[in-house]
């Protein structure tokens, strides 16, 4: 099972495990990314070329599918304007051992943090706006996936 969405609607995080576990698989793994409100920050707007987005992800979380033994994998990912505490992104896998599961699970969520083509932009309450740009830690976990 692939499930792959990019959506502006909020997601049931249940029912999306829900979904997982029925497949009958000894482990389920999942990750639940969050708007912070940290420094002022009042929303985080999200933009993507769905015609590069979808098939990015769609590669990615076949990469999995091929490195790991899953029967499942589950990535969606909101854009739009979501603002602190909004659930942002629901990355889940289910496997028959829970090592894969939870390695492909933290796998899909460095490669989406780091190289999605996602545009984020921070708005604050003092009104500036600007760009997010990609951490130094962030592209370190996703390059270390390549020699492990």
């Amino acid at each position: 099972m692939k499930r792959i969405a990019v959506q502006p609607e909020d997601f049931d995080a249940a029912a999306e495990l829900a979904a997982l576990e029925a497949l009958g698989g000894g482990g389920v793994a999942s990750f639940i990314g969050i708007v912070r409100g940290e420094g002022g920050l009042v929303a985080l707007e999200l933009e993507h070329y769905p015609a590069m987005t979808e098939p990015q992800v769609d590669r990615i979380v076949d990469q999995a599918l091929e490195r790991w033994p899953l029967l499942g994998v589950t990535v969606i990912h909101r854009v739009g304007r979501l603002e602190p505490g909004a659930r942002i992104v629901f990355v889940g896998t289910a496997s028959r051992h829970r090592t894969a599961a939870l390695e492909s699970c933290a796998f899909l969520i460095d490669w989406l943090k780091s190289h999605a083509p996602f545009w984020k932009k921070e708005y604050f309450a003092d009104g500036e706006g600007r760009w997010v740009v990609a951490r130094a830690e962030d592209e370190a976990k996703a390059a270390g996936w390549q020699s492990s």
